[in-house]
């Protein structure tokens, strides 16, 4: 009988953190409960921009809405997702064949943040906290500033994980980000954004060894990857903001299971989607027919 170590086990559980990277492209866990935008504010189209790798738009779009709803921590947590998003396409982490390939994803270099992308990130961040403490305060079942927190810790799991390579700091994040959408969900099932978080960390978790599952769940972490893939897939069919992240995801499990024409049909859905993003079409030209 092998025996697993700690160390060996903690290798195990690294391995499942290439996904966790496609977890900024959001991470945007945002919930149908939001305020309606103005048309000056419209956050949807500022979503929209940041897939079709138009930044500059995003921030724009974000930082309009910042100014229209000072008190509001969503514009900050969005634009904290647009900044970190940037930085992950400048280093070429959006790469699928980086979370197939689990051997290149160890070998990886350390990256080389820049840093007033990193400042402005984290300034971004600071600002939910500060925004979302009065509010769950007077209210802890605050369903727009769970929410944001959601966002923000998914986005510093991505952070630790792919820039500062900082893996146990990650998943702490995605356990907490997963342990707040539940919280959500009670508040409201029909949140389907939010179960991206409890998805996410389902199927990186579950693609483990067994024993190194069993590890896990001692530290209250899920490791059902049916039930992740479950998750992913009520997030693809009804996410509002969530639905093309949780495409892109599944095409990578479906990668990773050996299943191509479901990750081609979902990769053509998204570059048709997105035509401004030529990731999705590259991805889907080095699948073979």
């Amino acid at each position: 009988m092998k025996i697993f170590t700690f160390r060996s086990l903690l290798t195990a559980v690294l391995r499942a953190v290439p996904l966790i990277a496609l977890l900024l492209i959001a991470l945007p866990v945002l919930a149908a409960t939001l305020p309606a935008p103005s048309p000056a504010c419209d956050v949807d189209s500022g979503y929209r921009q940041m897939y079709n790798l138009d930044f500059s738009g995003a921030h724009h779009t974000f930082l309009q809405c910042e100014q229209e709803r000072p008190r509001d921590p969503f514009p900050h947590v969005s634009n904290a997702a647009a900044y970190l998003f940037s930085e992950f396409d400048r280093l070429h982490i959006f790469e699928v064949e980086l979370f197939t390939d689990d051997s290149r994803f160890d070998a990886r270099e350390k990256l080389k943040a820049d840093p007033a992308v990193r400042d402005a990130f984290l300034a971004e961040l600071a600002q939910v906290e500060t925004l979302t403490q009065p509010i769950l305060a007077a209210n802890p079942n605050d369903r727009d500033a769970l929410l944001a927190l959601v966002l923000a810790n998914g986005l510093r799991s991505d952070y630790a994980a792919m820039i500062e390579k900082r893996n146990l700091a990650s998943l702490g994040y995605m356990k907490t980000s997963r342990k707040l959408a539940q919280r959500l969900l009670v508040l409201d099932p029909t949140c389907y954004d939010a179960y991206l978080a409890v998805g996410i960390e389902n199927y990186l978790l579950g693609a483990t060894p067994a024993p190194v599952r069993w590890f896990l769940r001692l530290g209250g972490a899920e490791t059902d990857m049916r039930v992740g893939v479950e998750r992913l897939k009520l997030t693809a069919a009804h996410g509002r903001y969530l639905g093309p992240f949780a495409r892109l995801l599944l095409a990578v499990a479906a990668l990773r299971d050996h299943d191509r024409t479901t990750a081609r049909t979902l990769l053509a859905e998204l570059s048709r989607e997105f035509p401004s993003n030529q990731l999705y079409g590259r991805e889907l030209a080095r699948i073979p027919q």
